[in-house]
């Protein structure tokens, strides 16, 4: 075993371990450097462990009457509760209960007045538009039924009039193929019986996988070098999310020593691991451009990442005022390196055609979001452990 390492200034090493002259991916340290990511988007106050030493204190009085807590947190008697407490775990139980207080009435409030909140809210429409609410309403009762095994919420999705159908991908508009997936996963396990409505979600789970992994009645397409391609704007949050989706049921298929039946055979546990695979290490550098489009990662990834906080100088460097005009005229349309590295985060990513171009304007391809992160750390934990050295 050889392994061939780059230090990245200021943090740990990108490593790839040779065995027998093929060369694989550390997935650990990307992983490492996912959750990095996260501490780039922190706002408040910032611990005293924060790794990412660009990054400084922000909105301070957001929320703020009178300097102090929020109007909302000076009369709660809760809040009061946990800031007298010093052990964590009782901390959190009396969160539990909180939450689990509120959860009945959360539920029935959104029966009663379902909709689309840009209706009520019609600015956000302008930016971050629902296309509807009914997956939303499913997956949250899918998840209240696996924490509190409450019948009440298993009629619910026993009855829902809309299970989604077979969808062509999950994403923060449409989580439909999250419930599906938590219904599947109770079938499997023989929580609930297979008949009706539940043994449609999880069917059409199962083709919604089938069609990513190129086994279905309706395969993603991709591109050439191999990744799924879902839309121009932001691709790799649809890849990731995919990938998290089929390395979960993978787990699921294991656990309980199953098959999915596709249109071109039937997949076990590791066909749908060894395509998750594909598709992460074409996301950190296994693709035609030999690109890392995790930025940190490896020694090719972006540099001009569309993001304020990464492109604009660290106060810690320069304590001038930077107005959001300013911000325009002198970082957002300069042609150079972001001052500051977004380590672990992941662009919108390359075209249908492989190709990126690397500018800050091209917010298609060169936005990071957390919803490009989050299914990824996933994947990327699953990996890091199933092929640890």
């Amino acid at each position: 075993m050889r392994r061939q390492c780059c230090w990245i200034p200021r943090f740990d090493q990108f490593c790839q371990i040779s065995v027998n002259n093929v060369v694989s991916i550390d997935y650990g340290a990307a992983l490492t450097k996912s959750l990095l990511f996260y501490e780039a988007q922190r706002s408040g106050k910032l611990p005293s462990n924060q790794r990412i030493q660009w990054r400084g204190d922000s909105a301070l009085s957001d929320g703020q009457s009178d300097g102090g807590l929020s109007e909302l947190a000076q009369h709660s008697e809760l809040v009061r509760k946990l800031e007298m407490l010093k052990d964590p775990h009782k901390m959190l139980n009396i969160w539990t209960f909180a939450i689990a207080l509120s959860l009945p009435w959360l539920f029935e409030f959104a029966r009663k007045h379902s909709g689309q909140y840009q209706n009520s809210i019609s600015v956000a429409g302008q930016f971050y538009s629902s296309s509807g609410y009914e997956d939303e309403l499913l997956w949250a009762v899918a998840w209240l039924e696996r924490a509190t095994n409450d019948n009440t919420y298993l009629e619910f999705i026993t009855q829902s009039w809309n299970n989604g159908g077979i969808r062509r991908m999950f994403s923060w508009d449409d989580k439909f193929v999250g419930a599906q997936v938590l219904v599947a996963k109770g079938v499997l396990e023989g929580k609930f019986s297979g008949n009706g409505n539940l043994d449609q979600l999880k069917n059409n789970a199962e083709q919604y996988i089938c069609n990513c992994i190129q086994k279905g009645y309706s395969n993603v397409q991709k591109t050439n070098g191999g990744l799924l391609w879902f839309l121009e704007w932001a691709n790799l949050q649809y890849v990731t999310s995919a990938s998290f989706i089929i390395t979960a049921y993978a787990d699921f298929l294991a656990n309980t020593n199953t098959t999915i039946q596709c249109a071109n055979g039937a997949v076990g546990p590791q066909d749908l691991i060894d395509f998750a695979k594909s598709q992460v290490d074409y996301i950190l550098g296994s693709n035609p451009n030999q690109m890392s489009y995790m930025v940190g990662f490896g020694l090719n990834y972006p540099k001009q990442v569309h993001h304020r906080g990464a492109s604009i100088v660290s106060i810690k460097k320069d304590s001038r005022p930077v107005s959001c005009q300013d911000g325009f005229n002198e970082w957002f349309h300069k042609n150079a390196e972001n001052p500051n590295v977004l380590i672990g985060a992941i662009v919108g990513g390359p075209d249908l055609g492989d190709q990126y171009r690397d500018s800050r304007d091209n917010y298609q391809q060169a936005e990071p979001a957390t919803a490009n992160n989050a299914p990824l750390v996933g994947v990327l934990a699953k990996l890091a452990a199933a092929y640890a050295e």
